[in-house]
């Protein structure tokens, strides 16, 4: 077993499952949905990036791409955060936590292509 690709594995499958659960409840409902999680999936994701840079082959890219856009989006959905509840001054309306929500099941989708990505991978090894 290498223990390397077993890291891997982890950091991209607890991506999807924690974004998951930051998604996963009433679109609009701030208390559904707090914003140490979103941090948490955040940093999970980045590390999850972090360790694709090693894979040179092409599904490695591929993996580097979907997680760069989980990233992304992740990302966005902390600026709308920050930006309403910190600048605006309008806080947590239900339009924009609808909007970080959705931002983040953008993001849930890469991780589940991601994840597929990675099985494939798994499997065709085993041939």
């Amino acid at each position: 077993m290498n223990l390397e690709k077993v890291i891997f594995g982890f950091f991209i499958v607890l991506a999807l499952t924690l974004n998951f659960g930051f998604f996963l409840g009433e679109i609009e409902s701030p208390v559904h949905h707090p914003v140490y999680e979103l941090f948490v999936v955040i940093v999970v994701n980045l590390i999850a990036t972090v360790l694709k840079f090693g894979d040179r082959t092409q599904i490695g890219a591929v993996l580097l791409a979907t997680s760069l856009v989980a990233d992304l989006q992740l990302i966005a959905a902390a600026a709308v955060w920050a930006y309403a509840v910190n600048i605006s001054g309008i806080g947590l309306t239900p339009e924009i936590m609808a909007s970080i929500v959705s931002l983040s099941g953008g993001a849930l989708l890469a991780n589940i292509v991601s994840v597929i990505l990675l099985v494939l991978e798994t499997i065709m090894l085993l041939r």
